[in-house]
């Protein structure tokens, strides 16, 4: 009931409010329209004070300008040259190039055998030094046989030193080496073979010895300065009252003007006397080799002449050379005309065929030689290489077999001799378990103006090399020459051809304990009495057996 009453008093209280504002509203409207009319203000602009906008720092990055500048990038690549020996090598160890940041391993070897023919074996390599300040690499090898026909023995000794010595500065690299190495064999050629000598009128002995001495910068000087001056002598003589001396320098320098340009000078050339039992003959070559050489990654161009004296003859040699890299460095083609002496002693004649008389005259064979050809590699595994040349040889030596017995070969030079040389080389590797290398050199000997033939030069050669690891401890290898026969001119003054030979060599060494090998090797597998030399047939079937034993140590 309460709330009924308070609703009434509610809506009476609003009602009375309503009816007085209408009253009042009604008398403001009267007073309104008897008053003056209101005043008009117009406005046409408005002031709106605003602060000036501030500058703000533009944090977005800007692009960089272009670098037209190329980076030099230089690159240390091994020469993927492949080169052939005529016959099997023997193991020799060879001084490595002084890295301080490896741990250097010394190792050492013996190697011992035994086979047919009466033939001993025997090599050995020892590695001395630190690996930091100093290698020394010594080696020594002996083998001999004694052939199925008479006279047909010889022997072989060869000791040798290598040593590489870094300066205190570690700026400067010494090098130094040493050897020793004595042959024997018998002039068992002889026709007929009826025929009674002496055994110590048919020894052929040879002993040379001899040093060398080098330095080179490991670094550029404050120059742009690159030296390698080295210096050696050797002495030669054999069982006949003939003696040699030698005397030979290299003075290489190399200047670089830019980044891309270098100034090449070298000087140098050999001295040697001979002294023989009626003979004496003095040989000098003098060489001045002065080159600028434009390198970039791609080209590498090479620009000079050599003048050159021969025993006081002057020459005038080129020597421009062109590499051009293709396809990402696995492609390079090649081109030169270049010109150089062949230094033909007393020693190196020998070296080449041990049995000729003392020489009569030492006279050096001039090389002009122009060529063209491409090497690289195809994929991770294959390499190759291919060259053709064309040569012009004055004074060439050759030989023919004497005209009393047939037994000895004399020297012979001539004049002008052109060859026309194609070589190619291909090789496969696989890591350390598998590799292949093939080679071929064809010579086509043309415009003699004194013989008619080239006399004891090989036209044809081609090699190949297999080494496989067949197991973990178990190397299996073979070796296989084969050439075409030499001309030859007798002791009746006729000429001839020597049959073609081929020759095979098989090998295999396994590991039986950690420092012991057991090593086998066939030579001659074919037993082919083939001849390199007129009258003198070679040693057939060969086979040698041995061990060897490695030892060393391992400095940090």
């Amino acid at each position: 009931m309460k709330y009924i009453i308070a609703f009434f008093i509610f809506v009476f209280i609003s009602y009375t409010g309503f009816a007085q504002r209408t009253k009042n509203a009604k008398q403001q409207k009267a007073a309104s329209d008897t008053a003056l009319p209101p005043r008009t203000v117009i406005v046409t602009s408005e002031f709106a004070p605003a602060l000036k906008p501030t500058s703000k720092i533009n944090f977005n990055g800007a692009t960089p300008l272009p670098d037209s500048v190329r980076p030099k990038l230089d690159y240390n690549i091994p020469v993927q040259n492949l080169s052939f020996a005529y016959k099997s090598p023997a193991l020799k160890a060879l001084a490595e190039s002084i890295d301080s940041n490896v741990r250097w391993n010394n190792t050492n070897f013996i190697k011992l055998g035994f086979g047919n023919y009466t033939t001993p074996y025997a090599q050995a390599g020892l590695s001395l030094g630190d690996g930091a300040n100093s290698v020394i690499n010594l080696n020594g090898f002996y083998t001999s046989s004694n052939g199925s026909l008479q006279y047909q023995n010889f022997n072989k000794l060869s000791l040798e030193g290598i040593g590489i010595f870094t300066s205190p500065n570690n700026k400067n690299e010494w090098n130094a080496n040493a050897y020793f190495k004595g042959t024997t064999q018998y002039l068992y050629g002889f026709q007929p073979d009826s025929l009674k000598f002496d055994k110590s009128d048919l020894r052929q002995r040879f002993a040379s010895f001899g040093a060398k001495l080098g330095v080179r910068n490991k670094i550029k000087n404050d120059f742009g300065i690159d030296y390698n001056p080295s210096i050696g002598f050797n002495a030669f003589g054999d069982n006949h009252n003939g003696k040699e001396m030698t005397f030979m320098y290299d003075v290489p320098v190399t200047k670089s003007i830019t980044d891309v340009f270098d100034f090449n000078v070298g000087i140098n050339g050999s001295f040697s006397r001979f002294n023989g039992d009626t003979v004496t003959i003095k040989n000098s070559i003098f060489n001045v080799e002065p080159s600028l050489a434009y390198k970039t990654s791609n080209i590498k161009i090479v620009a000079g002449l050599t003048p050159s004296w021969s025993n006081s003859t002057f020459n005038l040699l080129p020597n421009f050379t062109a590499d051009v890299k293709l396809n990402e460095e696995k492609f390079i083609l090649q081109a030169g005309f270049i010109g150089y002496y062949n230094r033909n002693s007393y020693q190196t004649l020998a070296d080449f065929n041990p049995f000729i008389q003392q020489p009569n005259e030492l006279i050096n064979s001039l090389v002009k030689e122009f060529y063209g050809g491409f090497k690289g590699s195809a994929g991770d595994h294959f390499t190759y290489n291919a060259r053709v040349s064309i040569l012009k040889i004055n004074n060439q030596p050759l030989f023919i077999n004497d005209t009393a017995t047939g037994k000895s070969f004399q020297v012979v030079y001539e004049p002008d001799i052109n060859n026309m040389r194609v070589h190619g080389e291909i090789g496969y590797t696989s890591g350390e378990k598998f590799s292949a290398l093939g080679g071929i050199t064809l010579n086509r000997y043309a415009g003699l103006d004194v013989y008619d033939k080239a006399f004891g030069l090989i036209p044809t050669e081609i090699n190949a090399a297999i080494r496989y690891v067949a197991i973990k401890d178990l190397l299996l290898k073979a070796d296989a020459y084969f050439w075409d026969g030499a001309a030859y001119s007798t002791k009746t003054i006729s000429s001839g051809k020597l049959d073609p030979a081929f020759d095979l060599n098989l090998g295999a060494e396994f590991s039986f304990l950690p420092q012991w090998k057991a090593w086998l090797q066939f030579n001659n597998v074919f037993n082919n009495k083939y001849e390199r030399w007129k009258q003198y047939p070679v040693l057939g079937f060969n086979m040698l057996i041995g061990v060897v034993y490695s030892f060393g140590d391992i400095r940090k």
